[in-house]
């Protein structure tokens, strides 16, 4: 759009330069005619004065020279007139030149700032992306800390259980005890936790006790409805530390 723009203006600069042109070469043309056809009366007269020369009076002679003089002359203004012609037909032509050097440095300026402005728009644009990636991470990581972890054994590190892709549709249900995921299928691979011995569902909340042998349990089978605040021990770890 930009480049239609610079050229139709710059045609349009152009529109009358071939009329100018071609008036400048005709009135140079013209000129040279003259100054062609002085010369050829400055010769004749030239050889006349030189064949009569003997016989003229001096006051001829100097009549005779004056005339030739005269003739020269205006063959030099003829000569500084097509000059000057042509000096101004350079310089429509130069200033044509220069008008199109101005557009193009402009042109290139225009396409140096739309550039730069495309590649700070798409930094911007990266920059928010990489934001929004940060963000859906620690989203992912908040989600993480959330999902149960696999049973394990004294002295190792709990890996976090896989998670079936139906554990997010099961949360949307609110679903608050194990009947309720009893008829949908279960990977056979897929470990199980809580008093119920069923698969990781709903809102589920981890024993503190470091040895305690089931780690995750579902708040319905331990009667929470929120997370409590604190430490929390199951029920069987309740007991035995009332024992103790």
């Amino acid at each position: 759009m930009a480049t239609a723009m610079y050229l139709e203006h710059y045609l349009d600069s152009l529109e009358t330069l071939p009329t100018e042109l071609q008036r400048n070469f005709n009135l140079m043309r013209d000129l040279d005619q003259r100054t062609q056809d002085l010369l050829k009366q400055i010769d004749g007269m030239a050889e006349e004065y030189l064949s009569s020369v003997r016989s003229l009076s001096p006051e001829k002679r100097t009549q005779k020279l004056d005339s030739i003089q005269t003739m020269f002359s205006k063959s030099k203004e003829f000569g500084d007139d097509k000059v000057q012609l042509a000096m101004q037909t350079y310089e429509m032509v130069d200033k044509h030149i220069r008008k199109l050097d101005a557009d193009l440095a402009r042109f290139e300026a225009d396409l140096k700032e739309k550039s730069s402005a495309i590649h700070q728009k798409s930094d911007s644009d990266s920059g928010k992306k990489n934001k929004d990636k940060d963000k859906k991470k620690r989203k992912k990581e908040d989600f993480d800390d959330e999902i149960p972890k696999k049973k394990k054994k004294k002295g190792q590190q709990s890996p976090i259980p896989e998670v079936v892709p139906t554990i997010p549709i099961i949360s949307t249900l609110s679903i608050t005890h194990p009947s309720d995921v009893l008829d949908m299928p279960v990977d056979p691979n897929e470990p199980t936790y809580c008093l119920c011995h069923q698969v990781s569902y709903g809102e589920m909340i981890g024993c503190d006790n470091p040895d305690c042998p089931i780690e995750w349990f579902h708040f319905a089978c331990v009667g929470l409805k929120m997370k409590p605040k604190g430490k929390w021990f199951c029920p069987r770890c309740t007991e035995e530390r009332k024992k103790k």
